[in-house]
């Protein structure tokens, strides 16, 4: 599953692949932010964590689960 995630006041935004399913990233990202967490930590498909601070969270868009078709369809 791919992650964007909008930071304030920055020109681009991070994204990367996941294998964590988006359900446990929202909750993840809900109970830090109903916590008062200074930060969320996500980690992508090859082991690299982001640790992203709670303030400065513009959006986070998840992608769908479903793996891509490849080939042509008719």
């Amino acid at each position: 599953m791919e992650i964007r995630i909008g930071i304030a006041n920055t020109g681009r935004e991070l994204s990367f692949d996941t294998s964590q399913a988006a359900a446990d990233v929202k909750k993840s990202v809900a109970a830090a932010l109903d916590s008062g967490a200074t930060h969320v930590e996500f980690a992508d498909a090859k082991g690299t964590s982001y640790i992203v601070p709670t303030a400065s969270l513009a959006y986070i868009e998840l992608g769908t689960e479903e793996s891509r078709r490849v080939g042509f369809v008719a």
